[in-house]
């Protein structure tokens, strides 16, 4: 009986969890997809250039602080850090700033504008210079696609079934 109860306990705990998920679960990473859930510091810079540290948060591969030389623009910062994800929102990037005099500022543009123009003149006016301290963000929401209402089905299926079985048994 006790070894009864011990499979249908670890077979609820593991059937939260998808295949892909358990195959790809590494020690230290998140069982989420995320490859760099926590973000990190990562140093892009040059030597014989005045560098700047800036700071990219929301639905890029690896978030974190950058330090990077300072003439690099916000479409740069978002290349180093492995580009947006599949749920990124890129019609709405911010670029939040603080000012010398305390004030903040916002800057927001749409970067599927810039992928998509024909006019190198507008690239460059919409895509702003970073300066030190800034923070782009990358909005998003998480999607579900095919797979992952597929997963939750049979997850679900899964845990009534065991359900069942442990009923019927006792």
């Amino acid at each position: 009986m006790k070894k009864l109860l011990f499979l249908v306990i670890a077979t609820l705990l593991l059937s939260t969890l998808s295949f892909a998920q358990v195959k790809d679960y590494e020690l230290g990473s998140s069982p989420s997809g995320r490859t760099n859930s926590q973000g990190g510091y990562f140093d892009y810079s040059e030597p014989l250039s005045i560098n700047i540290k800036v700071s990219v948060w929301g639905f890029v591969k690896y978030p974190g602080r950058y330090f990077v030389p300072i003439n690099t623009t916000a479409s740069d910062l978002l290349s180093l850090a492995g580009g947006p994800t599949d749920d990124a929102h890129l019609d709405d990037l911010r670029l939040y700033r603080v000012l010398k005099d305390g004030t903040n500022e916002l800057h927001s543009f749409s970067y599927n504008d810039i992928l998509w123009s024909d006019n190198l003149e507008l690239d460059k006016r919409s895509i702003p210079n970073l300066t030190a301290s800034d923070v782009l963000v990358v909005p998003g929401s998480p999607r579900l696609y095919f797979k992952d209402w597929a997963s939750l089905t049979l997850t679900l299926i899964s845990v009534l079934t065991t359900l069942t079985i442990l009923i019927l048994r006792i």
